[in-house]
């Protein structure tokens, strides 16, 4: 298996619902340093596993929407506590879709007529001691 890594930040700010939460049940900010990475069983015809600059600018575009923003005001979000792990699932959805579209290119389409991306992590680095993430097969299976 080939992975590639690219790698971005965002700042959001957000509350979380519940006793669990301690402190940030009020209104908190954080930065998160997002690492995305793209796997796939064989290298794609250009041997590579896919265009590091086309995905990093889909990673950029897709934190650009979250970026300064208080994520208790986004729609999408209504009604879910947005942790850590929340978030890395909401961002490989995002991303998945764009790649589906095509935005990193025909060669990283999962199914492909060549082998496309098989798999995809998504990991929010709170901080140099905690960090979570969400994987999962190319292309996504809809949500439950």
């Amino acid at each position: 298996m080939y992975a590639v890594n690219v790698r971005d930040h965002v700042m959001i700010a957000h509350s979380l619902r519940g006793t669990v939460f301690g402190p940030a049940q009020r209104l908190h900010g954080a930065t998160y340093v997002v690492d995305l990475e793209l796997r796939r069983d064989e290298l794609d015809a250009d041997g590579i596993v896919v265009d590091i600059g086309l995905a990093t600018q889909v990673l950029r575009d897709e934190l650009a929407r979250l970026n300064f923003r208080n994520l208790d005001e986004v729609p999408e979000f209504a009604g879910h506590n947005t942790t850590t792990e929340f978030l890395a699932r909401a961002i490989f959805d995002r991303v998945a879709t764009r790649i589906a579209a095509g935005a990193m290119g025909p060669h990283a389409l999962p199914g492909a007529a060549s082998p496309g991306l098989t798999q995809m992590r998504v990991t929010l680095n709170e901080s140099h001691v905690a960090w979570a993430a969400y994987e999962g097969a190319l292309p996504v299976q809809p949500r439950p």
